[in-house]
């Protein structure tokens, strides 16, 4: 029988090459938190790290990591920025001298560092204690994964089986993937009672056994939040992007009561981006997965509510108030509604790629993915910013990455920084002028058919592993009649309702519509669902403050 959570004493971690430090460092923390932590202690990062993975094995939690910054073969940022992987939710702690306060401070971007300690910390009442204490109340109070993963058997190339793991995956939850054809695999699903002719099967961390799982079964069993606490609230954001991310933020930090609501997993594009490197406060970049979490938690430390699994479908005015429907038939209501929907990747319309998506064709970085690419040939297609993301970070692993471009070059869509990145890679190369024309495979893509543009020339390739970034729809279809919106679905808003200095029609109020107000009163529009937005995190950010600022003028005065 697994072990309760409760009965695991979560571990504290330090890693100091001195092993005097090494030894003061563990002394000081047992002396304060034996009783109900273990404090484990390395001399190394390939000790630590080899440490962090039997823990793992295990089942264990760890709860915070203390490393120097200066030890010989891996310092203690590149410590901590691989043991993220293995324990994403662990508090983390630099030890440095007061000479190596710039690299400590560098490091909070790179690795999301939590807090650096100078040393000497004595006395450790005063300089290390206290900061150990506010590391562990957070962590407690954080949602980091549960102990005992969650487990999905399934087969590689089953569509379904990848929804499940990039489902998870997306929602920053930790699970182990099984084949099914293999030992673990089949000695899972003989546990379950079943023949395996149905998958995935997914075993939750208490045990449960879900077969086939829909995305709301998956995210009642591993602990979101699906149904919302009230009926009314002053503002539903709908979407959990950058922009509906930043809208939580600024309203329930101002006092309004805020739901945000999601249908697959918070970040939206944003989220599965590799690093995004053009962030303000970020001069070393940070994942989307780091920033969506982080802006997560701060949301809900101000008391949002953040609601997965959630699909709305139907919008509407009742009386003063704004009612939101949604698939399942339910409903929320409030005085305001802020659409942050985003967009989504075009479709790749060429024969065989339908067949194929998730199976070698996919649409974003696919974050499930990327480790099974490791010594294989990848190909992207798209020449905007999020392709060049995704080809430098497949570039780390891949043997080749291939960015097939429509257009003559690079500079007309994607950032300088980006290319200049990219040039750097000996593995990465740009077609230009490039477009696939037809996917071919049966389990899983095999072959891509390419046609040089102004030649039309075509040659076949052998590839398994097929990135699509080409542009973005919105996701407004479920707005039509009831907000304007432009010809390619984009929601218009403000001065671009007006027309020769007109209102929109049916507009009933003795006032323009502010400037992020749809042709809904009350209703608002931020990120990438808007009209001639600028699609940029940045952007996003700043749209979803400043609705929340005319949500403000909107209650004063409807």
């Amino acid at each position: 029988m697994t072990q309760s959570l409760a009965g695991l004493r979560p571990v504290l971690l330090t890693v100091d090459d001195d092993p005097s430090i090494s030894r003061a460092v563990a002394r000081d923390l047992r002396r304060r938190y034996g009783e109900h932590h273990r404090i484990v202690r390395a001399e190394s990062g390939e000790q630590a790290l080899e440490a962090l993975r039997e823990l793992t094995l295990r089942g264990d939690q760890v709860a915070v990591l203390l490393a120097d910054y200066r030890m010989p073969g891996m310092t203690g940022i590149e410590f901590l920025e691989q043991a993220m992987d293995l324990f994403p939710a662990a508090r983390r702690v630099l030890l440095t001298a007061y000479a190596d306060t710039g690299a400590a401070i560098d490091a909070i971007n790179v690795v999301d560092l939590d807090h650096y300690l100078l040393k000497p910390w004595d006395p450790p009442e005063e300089k290390l204690y206290p900061v150990v204490d506010a590391l562990l109340d957070a962590w407690r109070t954080a949602d980091h994964a549960p102990v005992t993963e969650t487990r999905v058997v399934g087969h590689r190339w089953s569509a379904r089986s990848h929804e499940v793991r990039d489902f998870l995956a997306r929602n920053q939850i930790a699970y182990r993937w099984c084949l099914a054809e293999e030992p673990e695999g089949k000695r899972l699903l003989d546990a379950a009672g079943t023949d395996g002719l149905r998958l995935p099967v997914v075993v939750a961390p208490g045990g449960e056994t879900l077969i086939e799982p829909s995305d709301a079964e998956l995210a009642e069993r591993v602990g979101l939040s699906t149904v919302p606490s009230a009926d009314f609230y002053d503002v539903v954001v709908i979407g959990g992007g950058p922009a509906g991310l930043g809208a939580a933020v600024y309203a329930a930090s101002e006092g309004l009561r805020t739901v945000l609501v999601e249908r697959t997993a918070t970040g939206g594009q944003a989220g599965q981006s590799s690093r995004i490197e053009n962030y303000l406060g970020f001069p070393d970049g940070v994942s989307g997965s780091q920033l969506t979490d982080r802006a997560r938690r701060q949301a809900t430390r101000f008391g949002a509510e953040v609601l997965t699994t959630r699909h709305a479908i139907g919008l509407e005015a009742s009386g003063s108030a704004r009612s939101v429907r949604f698939a399942d038939g339910s409903q929320l209501h409030a005085h305001a509604v802020i659409l942050a929907t985003g967009v989504t990747y075009r479709q790749l319309r060429a024969p065989g790629v339908e067949d194929l998506t998730s199976r070698g064709v996919f649409y974003g970085s696919a974050l499930t993915e990327a480790a099974s690419c490791a010594g294989e040939d990848v190909y992207i297609v798209g020449g905007a910013n999020s392709a060049g993301q995704a080809a430098v970070h497949f570039a780390r692993q891949a043997r080749s990455v291939t960015l097939l471009v429509r257009g003559p070059s690079l500079e007309a869509s994607m950032s300088h920084y980006l290319i200049q990145q990219l040039a750097a890679l000996p593995n990465v190369a740009v077609r230009p002028c490039t477009e696939v024309v037809a996917a071919h495979g049966t389990e899983h893509l095999d072959k891509l058919e390419l046609r040089h543009i102004p030649s039309g020339a075509t040659d076949t390739i052998d590839a398994s592993w097929l990135f699509v970034f080409i542009g973005a729809s919105p996701h407004t279809d479920w707005l039509d009649g009831v907000v304007a919106r432009d010809d390619t679905g984009f929601v218009l808003s403000g001065p671009d309702l007006m027309v020769d200095g007109k209102r929109p029609p049916g507009w009933a109020l003795d006032r323009d519509p502010y400037h992020l107000e749809t042709s809904l009163p009350g209703v608002f529009v931020a990120g990438d669902a808007r009209a001639d937005s600028m699609k940029r995190v940045a952007s996003a950010v700043g749209d979803g403050a400043m609705a929340v600022a005319l949500v403000h003028r909107y209650l004063e005065k409807p």
